[in-house]
């Protein structure tokens, strides 16, 4: 069961009027909005709230001609028409320890506060300026593309400012939590990759472009009801994942164990048939003076000692018949994309599901909206590796169907070269723990840590003869299939 389609196949239904039954007697939105307008100019008259100049902000009945109908009693809205003023964050430098809690970008999870990495302050001023309150909402503005829109709705737990590049957002007499549900839809993650990008790498949503964003608002005793129906229907699938959290554990393991035994050629007996390391290391060689000749790729300095350090020696006890290579010289160079035509299909770092290592679901993006990481272009037998945040093991392999998709710009992509190594032997091969501990390793930055291209280059691989990597991949795909056949009889 794939519980993270499940949950957004449930948020689908929900703001769509599909989850649970209307009711005629229910408050319209229509009147619900109004006692919105109303509250926010008592408010404005008390010197509460700062009055708003920009009237673009009303949803007009002329602007819904472009959204589906919504069913009875609903109405679509601006999210700055149903907000008080959207609120950025301090900008003052936080610390290991202090007063109160500084919540940032990797403290918005799932919709949720995570409170197991945090930076502290004690600055008086800013405790008073950006002090939370219980069920506000925390909104990322900026990073990359994945992380941009990013909601956790804060509950209270403990006393907490916010950090400079989020919005704080408070709703007017909406539910707090249906809010938050609708921002941890696909239909809100579709909004934010729609948004113009501000600068080369980054995106940037700023109270402005947010308060534009358009939600499908219900009668508010239905959001209530939806709220409840979420919740319940949330805690069952939390109870099913908790149920498979031990046998999975198990799994893990053993399958981290077959990895390990097929990167140090103890999987598989080897065959003194196969072609040598002698062979193998030339044609990569040969390969390489091909690559340079196309002007693909630049010569090393000293292009003949490249391999010079590569050797068996490097992994304690590898078979004769292996070598050690860099990661770029099996593979080819990353290739570039660029979207064209009226739209195409993006694999974002979060369209990828790391507890199977594959990619969820594309994003089917306009070209005229298509983010400035849009730009890796993809292949079948390709393997797709997160630069950022390597420890969250973002990794898929790229399948026929995939084939046509453009990825972001925060993955590295292996593509081997042919008849070196085999696709699937170097999927496996980062998907070990020996390469991601190896990898984490190189991690720079504190909000978004990542690694850089040049790093993923040099990385080591162990590179068994071709016939063997093939018996190695049947190997480990027999055995994974086995044990998921017994996690999946036993859950």
């Amino acid at each position: 069961m794939n519980t993270k389609h499940l949950r957004q196949k449930i948020l689908d239904l929900a703001i769509r009027g599909k989850l649970v039954p209307q009711d005629p007697a229910d408050e319209p939105a229509s009147v619900l909005l109004e006692r919105i307008r109303t509250e926010k100019e008592r408010l404005r008259i008390r010197g509460k709230i700062k009055p708003n100049n920009k009237n673009s902000t009303i949803f007009r009945n002329e602007d819904k001609s472009h959204y589906e109908q919504l069913p009875p009693g609903w109405e679509w809205c601006r999210l700055g028409e149903m907000c008080l003023a959207f609120q950025y964050g301090t900008s003052q430098k936080s610390d290991k320890k202090g007063r109160v809690a500084v919540l940032r970008m990797g403290n918005i999870k799932n919709g949720e506060i995570d409170y197991s990495d945090l930076v502290f302050t004690s600055d008086e001023s800013d405790i008073k300026k950006y002090e939370l309150k219980p069920h506000e909402l925390l909104f990322n503005r900026t990073n990359s593309p994945e992380w941009v829109g990013k909601t956790a709705i804060y509950r209270g737990e403990i006393p907490a400012i916010f950090a400079g590049y989020i919005i704080k957002i408070k709703p007017v007499i909406v539910n707090p939590f249906y809010l938050n549900y609708i921002m941890n839809s696909k239909y809100h993650r579709n909004i934010c990759l729609q948004v113009k990008t501000d600068g080369v790498n980054q995106s940037n949503i700023n109270a402005q472009k947010l308060s534009y964003f358009v939600y499908p608002i219900p009668p508010l005793a239905e959001q209530h009801r939806i709220v409840t129906t979420i919740k319940s229907a949330f805690e069952i699938i939390d109870e099913i994942e908790r149920s498979k959290t031990d046998l999975q554990a198990a799994v893990t393991t053993a399958k981290s164990k077959i990895l390990s035994l097929a990167i140090r050629g103890k999987l598989v007996p080897q065959d003194p048939n196969d072609e040598p390391a002698s062979v193998l290391l030339e044609r990569i060689r040969a390969e390489r003076q091909k690559l340079i000749k196309a002007g693909r790729i630049k010569p090393s300095k000293n292009e003949s000692a490249i391999f010079r350090g590569c050797d068996n020696s490097y992994y304690t006890g590898l078979p004769d018949s292996w070598i050690v290579a860099r990661i770029c010289d099996v593979c080819e160079p990353q290739e570039t994309k660029r979207p064209a035509g009226e739209s195409f299909r993006y694999i974002d770092i979060e369209a990828i599901d790391n507890k199977r290592h594959s990619v969820t679901e594309p994003t089917t993006v306009r070209t005229n909206h298509a983010p400035s990481r849009a730009a890796k272009g993809v292949r079948t037998g390709d393997t797709l590796f997160s630069m950022v945040r390597p420890y969250l093991e973002n990794i898929a392999f790229v399948t026929d169907e995939l084939s046509d998709c453009i990825a972001s710009t925060g993955f590295y992509v292996c593509r081997p070269l042919p008849e070196i190594v085999f696709p699937s032997y170097m999927y496996h091969y980062l998907t070990s723990s020996y390469t991601i501990t190896g990898i984490n390793t190189y991690m720079r930055g504190d909000n978004s840590p990542a690694i850089r291209k040049d790093e993923m280059d040099s990385f080591p691989i162990p590179v068994p003869p071709f016939d063997e990597q093939k018996r190695i991949v049947v190997a480990i795909e027999t055995a994974f299939e086995q044990l998921d056949s017994i996690a999946t009889t036993l859950v």
